[in-house]
C-alpha cells in the first residue's frame, strides 16, 4: 500500500486508457483496506483507483513500480484477484494513504468481473513500456529555419495560399449557413401567422420540416475532453450541460426518461462530438453532487433513468391506481398509450404502484395485467 500514492483521473501528455472496470476493492497484501468500492482504469503509463462514492479519493500506481503481476482465480465466496508485485519505492515518490506496508504485493479484487481481460491489458502495457516514451515538447517560439530569399518567398506565398483556402470555405459555409437561415425563418413565419391569424391549418410537412430544423441546431458548444480535458472536470462541467438541455425535453416527457433514450437525443444534439455510454453514466451520477435539477434513478429491476428533482412519486402512484380502477385492469402496453410514455416506464411505473399496494398483478399467458387492488379497497366480512 505504500506505493499507492493520491492522485487525480487526469491523464499525462502522451497518456492513454486502455481498461476500465468497476466494483475493484483493494487488498494491502492479504489484508482487507478501506478502499473497498471503486472503479479501477488501466492506462499506459499507470492504474487508477478512484471511490464510487466520494470521488474526491483517487490513488494511482505508476508501471515504473511494478516487477510482475498474476491472476488469482475465484473460488468459493471469493472474487477473482490480481496480485501486483511491486519494487521499494523511489525518494521523488508522492504522500500516498500509508506510509509504509509490511508487504511487498497489493491485490485488486474484482467483485464484478473483468479480471481476464483486464490482466491480459495489464501484462500487455508492462510489456510495452510506454511509460518511458517522452514526447518532446517543442519549445515556444521555436520556428524551423529556412535559409535564403528563395525559403522566405515560398513561406510566404504557402502562407497567403492556405489563408486564402481557408476564407473561401469559411465564405462557402456562411453562404449555406445563410440559405438555411432564410429558409427556417421563411417557415416559422408562415407557421405563426397562421396560428395567430388563425387562418387554415398547419400542414404535417411544414410542422415536420420546422422541427427538423431545430433539432439539427443541436448543442452550440459540447464539452469535450479536448476543451475540458480527462478527469473530474470534463464530467462536471458535462453533467452541467446535459442537466441544462434536458431540462426542458424532460418536463415533456412528463419528467422522467430512460437513460436509453436520453443517450440517443444527446448525441443527436452534439453532431460529431459523439458521447460513450460511459461517459455519459460518469456524468449523470455527478447530478446529485452538483445539486442540479435532474437526477439519475436506478429501478429495481435495473432500468436506469433521468428524471427531474421536482418529479412527485406519490402523484404518479395515485394517478396510475385511479387509471387502473377506471380501466378495470390494465397492461404496460395499454398504460403506454394513456398517459404517452415508453411501455419500459410505463411498466416500471406499474411495478411502483404494486410494490405500493395500489395495484395487483396477473401473471398468464397472454403476459402481465394489472387489476385493482382489492384486497385493500373491498373489505369483506364473513359472518
Amino acid at each position: 500500500m505504500d506505493r499507492l500514492e493520491w492522485s487525480d483521473t487526469n491523464l499525462v501528455p502522451g497518456e492513454e486508457q486502455v481498461n476500465l472496470q468497476p466494483g475493484i476493492a483493494i487488498y494491502d497484501g492479504q489484508d482487507k483496506t478501506c478502499f473497498e468500492n471503486g472503479v479501477l482504469t488501466l492506462t499506459t503509463h499507470r492504474v487508477i483507483w478512484k471511490d464510487n462514492r466520494d470521488r474526491t479519493r483517487v490513488l494511482a500506481l505508476q508501471h515504473s513500480l511494478v516487477v510482475y503481476i498474476e491472476e488469482q482465480p475465484s473460488g468459493f465466496a471469493k472474487s477473482a484477484k490480481i496480485a501486483v508485485h511491486v519494487s521499494a519505492p523511489g525518494p521523488n515518490k508522492k504522500p500516498g494513504p500509508v506510509t509504509q506496508s509490511r508487504y511487498d504485493y497489493i491485490r485488486f479484487s474484482f467483485r464484478e468481473a473483468g479480471e481476464g481481460q483486464f490482466f491480459r491489458d495489464y501484462n500487455e502495457q508492462l510489456q510495452q513500456k510506454k511509460w518511458e516514451h517522452v514526447i518532446p515538447q517543442r519549445k515556444p517560439g521555436a520556428s524551423r529555419h529556412r535559409a535564403g530569399i528563395m525559403g522566405i518567398e515560398r513561406t510566404i506565398q504557402q502562407t497567403h495560399a492556405n489563408t486564402d483556402k481557408n476564407i473561401s470555405q469559411a465564405f462557402q459555409d456562411l453562404t449555406k449557413l445563410m440559405e438555411k437561415a432564410k429558409e427556417m425563418v421563411a417557415i416559422s413565419k408562415s407557421i405563426a401567422t397562421k396560428i395567430k391569424d388563425k387562418q387554415g391549418d398547419v400542414t404535417d410537412d411544414e410542422t415536420i420540416k420546422f422541427k427538423s430544423y431545430l433539432l439539427s441546431m443541436g448543442i452550440p458548444s459540447p464539452v469535450t475532453r479536448d476543451t475540458h480535458g480527462s478527469g473530474d472536470k470534463y464530467y462536471t462541467e458535462l453533467a452541467r450541460q446535459l442537466s441544462n438541455v434536458l431540462e426542458k425535453p424532460l418536463k415533456e416527457c412528463g419528467g422522467i426518461m430512460t437513460l436509453t433514450d436520453v443517450y440517443c437525443r444527446v448525441n443527436r444534439a452534439r453532431g460529431m462530438e459523439l458521447l460513450s455510454p460511459e461517459d455519459l453514466l460518469n456524468a449523470c451520477e455527478m447530478f446529485e453532487l452538483l445539486r442540479l435539477p435532474v437526477r439519475l434513478k436506478t429501478f429495481d429491476s435495473g432500468v436506469m433513468v433521468l428524471q427531474l428533482q421536482s418529479h412527485d412519486e406519490d402523484q404518479v402512484i395515485h394517478l396510475t391506481t385511479q387509471l387502473v380502477e377506471d380501466k378495470g385492469s390494465i397492461t404496460a402496453e395499454d398504460l403506454s398509450k394513456e398517459v404517452g410514455v415508453s411501455v419500459i416506464l410505463a411498466k416500471e411505473r406499474l411495478l411502483l404502484t404494486e410494490k405500493v399496494g395500489g395495484v395487483c398483478r396477473d401473471e398468464c399467458v397472454e403476459g402481465l395485467r394489472f387489476y385493482p387492488n382489492l384486497f385493500l379497497t373491498k373489505v369483506t366480512c364473513i359472518t
